[in-house]
């Protein structure tokens, strides 16, 4: 039989092809969060089998995010202008690649550099793959797609610790770390494949390059002063003990970034159509949206590195029964998530408050629980209704914001915009994990695990705090 293209986005046989389009998506962010939360469980293992540096093990878990960064909000532009299913697969296919050098690691050096890579290749995939769901979702089913987009979410996280520790637990330090990035290969590869079928011609289209000015919609300037910027901000958190001159990027950061913002004025003064929009900080949905998602990343990102370093290191556990302690937190994330897609846009930032005080409400149990099995001994196994508790308040937060966030946007600029969030995120996650691990790891040469640990769980309170303030000032203006 022949192999039919599929069906353009103007043609009425694509209400149904859309749903197969949000399949693929889930597919490829499906591999790359399940890649990330092996990740956590996977570094003592790197350590031993590698014969990894602290330093480098931070390089790892930060690399990733680094390179993530810098390339998401030109590769979300360069969507928007040319194709955002071309640009996806390519995304996917420097995923898998880099999965298959990661695995194959003959060093530690040699691994950061596979993770760097992988950190380009989620840049690319992950903002067509917002942008994608803002082009062919609308209303009430848009918030649908993004609820199973959160539940994608808390499923991956849910697999990829106990698949981790499986992998470890069966290989050995040696080959089990190893197998923990070779299982995106299959992953990325069907992923792939599906994407040639199924997404609308074409993949990749050059008409708006070739138009008067068409190249400078790419906006060059724009792209390098942000990415700099990204780069220039992050790096010091990720080599922080190499020495203390290099936190003088963090000003150069920010100036970078404030001349990047007088740069994209101009530019549109200019009659030239910028990376970003500016104009999409003045809807008040967007930037409150956004800023809520940097602080909540901020801190949450960072308890789900300490729990599996606390089980592991300070009560002796495997990293296949550390990854046990999060399947039910992960899978009542997923379940909120859909269910909270669902009714969004009937109760609005009512579901995202009522996510932050759950997930601060859990991670304040969890700490009572840490407490009480160190002074008087009960089960750490009470942190599965705890943890499940802050996984329910984690899927009512991410995905409802995210559509409440993007609601308002112009699709021309839905990949742009969407990476601008997203950046926020990594920014968070990234100075978030690594303030508070080094918290955490400063204190331990002086006080037990459970005092490191806890001290740096308020720390994470402290932060969801003012996330939670904020969606409170969103709710007002809204109301207004």
């Amino acid at each position: 039989m022949p192999n039919n293209p599929p069906p353009s986005s103007s043609d009425p046989s694509f209400s149904s092809t859309r749903w197969r389009i949000l399949v693929v998506i889930i597919g490829a962010i499906f591999m790359s969060l399940m890649s990330v939360s092996v990740v956590n469980v996977a570094l003592p293992a790197i350590q031993i089998g590698l014969q990894a540096s602290l330093s480098d093990l931070q390089w790892v878990l930060s690399g990733y995010a680094l390179t993530f960064g810098v390339v998401l909000v030109s590769a979300g532009r360069a969507g928007d202008l040319m194709g955002r299913g071309g640009l996806f697969m390519l995304g996917v296919g420097i995923f898998t690649v880099s999965s298959i050098a990661a695995g194959f690691a003959p060093d530690a050096d040699w691994l950061n550099i596979a993770r760097f890579a992988q950190g380009v290749g989620s840049g690319f995939l992950n903002p067509q793959g917002v942008g994608m769901i803002q082009q062919y979702f609308k209303g009430a089913e848009r918030g649908r797609a993004f609820g199973l987009f959160g539940t994608t979410v808390g499923v991956s996280v849910a697999i990829g610790p106990v698949l981790g520790g499986l992998l470890i637990q069966l290989g050995g330090p040696n080959l089990g770390w190893r197998l923990t990035f070779l299982i995106n290969v299959p992953v990325g590869l069907l992923t792939l494949y599906l994407a040639w079928r199924w997404f609308p011609r074409p993949l990749i289209s050059f008409a708006e390059l070739k138009k008067p000015n068409g190249l400078s919609s790419l906006d060059p300037v724009g792209a390098l002063l942000l990415g700099t910027g990204v780069l220039s901000v992050l790096f010091p958190f990720v080599e922080s003990k190499s020495s203390p001159y290099i936190w003088l990027l963090i000003p150069l950061g920010l100036l970078l970034f404030y001349l990047w913002v007088k740069w994209e004025s101009w530019y549109t003064r200019q009659g030239y159509s910028p990376m970003v929009d500016l104009s999409i900080f003045s809807i008040t949905s967007y930037r409150n949206g956004s800023l809520i998602m940097t602080l909540y990343f901020l801190g949450m990102t960072s308890v789900w590195v300490l729990i599996p370093i606390y089980m592991q290191q300070g009560i002796g556990f495997t990293a296949f029964e550390s990854g046990l302690i999060g399947i039910p937190s992960a899978l009542l994330s997923a379940t909120a998530a859909h269910w909270a897609g669902q009714r969004i846009t009937l109760y609005g930032r009512k579901v995202v408050i009522a996510g932050l005080c759950m997930a601060m409400l859990g991670l304040t149990f969890s700490i009572a629980v840490i407490l009480l099995h160190y002074y008087v001994g009960i089960s750490i196994w009470w942190l599965l209704l705890t943890l499940g508790l802050f996984g329910l308040g984690q899927g009512s937060t991410i995905s409802p914001n995210q559509t409440l966030t993007l609601a308002e946007i112009p699709l021309n600029y839905a990949g742009s915009s969407g990476a601008i969030m997203q950046t926020g995120q990594r920014i968070g996650a990234s100075v978030g994990i690594a303030v508070i691990t080094a918290l955490v790891f400063g204190l331990k040469p002086h006080t037990s695990w459970t005092t490191a640990v806890i001290t740096g769980f308020i720390a994470i309170l402290s932060i969801m705090s003012l996330a939670l303030w904020m969606a409170f000032k969103d709710l007002q203006s809204r109301r207004r």
